[in-house]
């Protein structure tokens, strides 16, 4: 029988790992606690979260404990990784509204109850440290030398560290150190970004314990061409029905690349592989239908099958030409606002981030509002197209927006 290590394998989530035979063997043999490292900045969680959500329910199912750490002390630093620019530092009260979402969006995919999985705040051991004491007991074991080739302070030396940043990689050590000392907690987990920082906890646990610690990343979600996913014109794609409408998450996953599909549908689903290597291997126009799957089971665990089903129906049914528009992100507006020409209509509304975006849209032959192609970008838009008091715009060939006239 394969173990969650085979099955995080064969779905293509590991990327790195630091003693392979011996994390073969612990999980295979041994129910573990592990943990990864959730940054409280927003008050959602996006889709480059996704595959370590994943992570954790398949963890979970093969019977291991997960531990989501908010990162509520190191939040008040800042990480230094995979960013050109310090963070902003947050206060306690935004930190805790944040995780309190957090919580909500992981219980879609993780089981909380009895203790089968443990959500844990860094600040509660962070924010009450003695200086002299944690330089004595963990920045001692610490190299500036080695510290200084990790891949995250390199970026950030460019353009100036923060010794407040310089001191992340040792507060994210202290913290699997302490989480061991709590919980038990043998293996960090995370995104390939994280590898420095993970290394060093191992490294601190095995040094002062004398224990065996473990650490894994996993891939991080990008196309076949090298970028991130996740990024639409209006920003991240959102977990959050606010933020991201089920209707938008759904189209988002029903126009990936297709060189893409198989490994999505691999990484965000609990499909079996067998059904996911023979949807990835459709061509032409059939690869549309794992399109399709993807988009439906993806939004299914993030939104519930009820939402994934009205996305999935509205999607047809304006490819089909049809009016079911319950699903469609929609804005209303005033009459009192209408007085505008059409980039300015899209971007009051958020439809657009900026005008030039809506230049390139009309110049390209992209944008069409109730069906009528916009070759104008000072096109006025009156009342007379609000057809029964709503207009449909259409964004390339599948994104749709609906406007509603009060």
């Amino acid at each position: 029988m394969a173990s969650v290590y085979d099955i995080l394998l064969e779905r293509g989530y590991i990327k790195q790992v630091t003693h392979e035979e011996e994390i073969k063997e612990l999980l295979e043999k041994e129910k573990v606690t592990f943990y990864i490292g959730f940054d409280p900045t927003a008050d959602s969680l996006h889709v480059g979260h996704f595959v370590q959500m994943m992570v954790m329910a398949h963890m979970q199912k093969e019977g291991h404990k997960p531990i989501a750490l908010i990162g509520g002390g190191t939040a008040m630093i800042g990480d230094p990784s995979g960013k050109s620019d310090m963070r902003k530092m947050m206060t306690k009260e935004q930190i805790q509204h944040n995780a309190d979402c957090f919580k909500v969006q992981f219980s879609k995919l993780i089981d909380f109850n009895d203790e089968k999985a443990i959500m844990a705040n860094n600040g509660d051991w962070l924010l009450g440290l003695n200086y002299v004491e944690f330089l004595r007991e963990v920045g001692v074991h610490f190299s500036v030398n080695r510290m200084l080739t990790a891949e995250c302070y390199k970026q950030r030396l460019e353009k100036g560290l923060t010794f407040l940043e310089f001191n992340y990689m040792l507060m994210q050590g202290y913290d699997f150190l302490e989480l061991n000392r709590r919980y038990g907690c043998v293996l960090q987990m995370g995104g390939d970004d994280q590898w420095s920082n993970i290394l060093s906890g191992v490294d601190l646990i095995r040094r002062k314990e004398s224990k065996p610690a473990f650490g894994m990343t996993f891939t991080l979600l990008t196309t076949s061409e090298g970028k991130k996913m996740g990024k639409t014109e209006k920003g991240a794609l959102w977990l959050d029905a606010e933020k991201t409408s089920p209707y938008e998450f759904y189209q988002y996953w029903r126009n990936v690349g297709d060189a893409d599909v198989e490994k999505c549908l691999a990484l965000l689903t609990f499909l079996p592989m067998d059904e996911v290597r023979r949807l990835g291997a459709l061509e032409g126009a059939e690869i549309n239908e794992a399109k399709k799957v993807l988009a439906f089971e993806v939004t299914k665990l993030i939104h519930g099958e009820e939402e994934a089903q009205k996305a999935k129906t509205a999607a047809e049914a304006l490819f089909a030409g049809g009016q079911d528009m319950s699903s469609v992100p929609t804005v209303t507006i005033e009459k009192g606002e209408l007085s505008c020409n059409v980039l300015d209509l899209l971007v009051n509304t958020k439809i657009l981030p900026s005008k030039s975006e809506g230049r390139r849209l009309v110049q390209q032959g992209g944008l069409t509002i109730n069906d009528e192609k916009i070759t104008d970008i000072n096109s006025e838009i009156t009342e007379e197209y609000f057809q029964d008091g709503s207009i449909l715009i259409r964004r390339g060939k599948k994104n749709y927006n609906r406007i509603i006239l009060k």
